[in-house]
């Protein structure tokens, strides 16, 4: 019987989130970066307090959602910018919605009032799971990053948590 789980992430995750999370980079539809992540880097978001969550099945994590901060300012306190990945052989399965429900929640709980991100127009897959989570589309930045020396567009997402 296949187990699944939903959680705050520990730091027995950090490998696997950094081998999902550079799973997701090879890929070139979730991100600009371009240099892969150790579990070193990914364990700096529990360093410094990120809230990351983690998804999966018979004990093995295969997804997560990560919350930063949006900007040094005060006004923006409440405003997080967020990542979701899931691994390649979970894709479509459900784990991402979980862990950004429990992202979610756990920003609600904290009294944050926004969660927002940018998604590859052509993340359909990413687009749809944030809009059935209640996200909206507020519009495009044309032009936004480089990736592979193309000139890449985002489509803003956010979500209002108050």
């Amino acid at each position: 019987m296949t187990s699944r789980f939903t959680r705050l992430g520990v730091a027995a995750d950090v490998a696997r989130i950094a081998e999902i999370y550079n799973q997701g980079m090879a890929d070139r539809t979730a991100t600009f970066e371009t240099e892969t992540r150790s579990a070193a880097d990914i364990r700096r978001w529990f360093d410094v307090g990120y809230p990351v969550f983690v998804a999966g099945k018979d004990e093995t994590v295969m997804a997560y959602a990560v919350a930063f901060p949006y900007r040094a300012r005060a006004c923006y306190e409440g405003v997080r910018e967020f990542s979701v990945y899931a691994a390649r052989e979970g894709r479509g399965q459900g784990f991402g919605r979980s862990a950004m429900q429990a992202l979610i929640a756990d920003g609600q709980a904290r009294g944050w009032w926004k969660l927002l991100s940018r998604v590859f127009p052509e993340n359909t897959a990413s687009r749809k799971l944030l809009s059935s989570l209640g996200f909206r589309e507020v519009g495009i930045y044309e032009k936004h990053g480089r990736l592979d020396g193309q000139w890449r567009d985002v489509v803003i997402v956010e979500k209002l948590l108050i």
